[in-house]
């Protein structure tokens, strides 16, 4: 059985480390609405920071940096996961990550994570990940 959760208002970093633990313990989950979670911070210092990692290293050798949502959202989950290790990597290849709602999980029943939800930023300031991805350069 899938959890299906939407990640719909929630902060990327709290999100990320919920579902690589529950992707240690064997959960299976698909992460729907990933171009609308959020990432706290000024415009400009979030969009400075994600442009530096996209251009860090070379183009032959890497390290290489997505800039679709989906894999912005898994390459943030794998940061949090042991992955060079077989427990790491066998936990994301249970996390899937989609762009809007697909067909197959319309009609499930979806999950929030509360203490992810971006009510509980102290400031207002936070930028969607659909406008980091779309100023990197993302066709999605």
């Amino acid at each position: 059985m899938v959890t299906v959760i939407n990640a719909e208002d929630l902060i990327l970093g709290r999100l990320a480390s919920t579902v690589a633990k529950r992707a240690l313990d064997g959960e299976e989950i698909a992460l729907v609405n990933v171009e609308k979670a959020v990432i706290s911070g000024t415009r400009k210092r979030v969009t400075v920071a994600y442009l530096q990692k996209r251009q860090r290293g070379s183009t032959e050798g890497g390290p290489f940096y997505p800039r679709r949502p989906d894999a912005i959202m898994k390459r943030t989950i794998r940061g949090m996961l042991p992955y060079k290790r077989q427990p790491g990597r066998e936990a994301l290849q249970r996390v899937r990550a989609y762009v809007g709602i697909p067909r197959q999980f319309r009609e499930s029943e979806m999950e929030t994570i509360e203490e992810a939800h971006v009510s509980r930023l102290s400031s207002p300031r936070y930028v969607t990940l659909e406008s980091i991805s779309s100023y990197l350069g993302a066709a999605f």
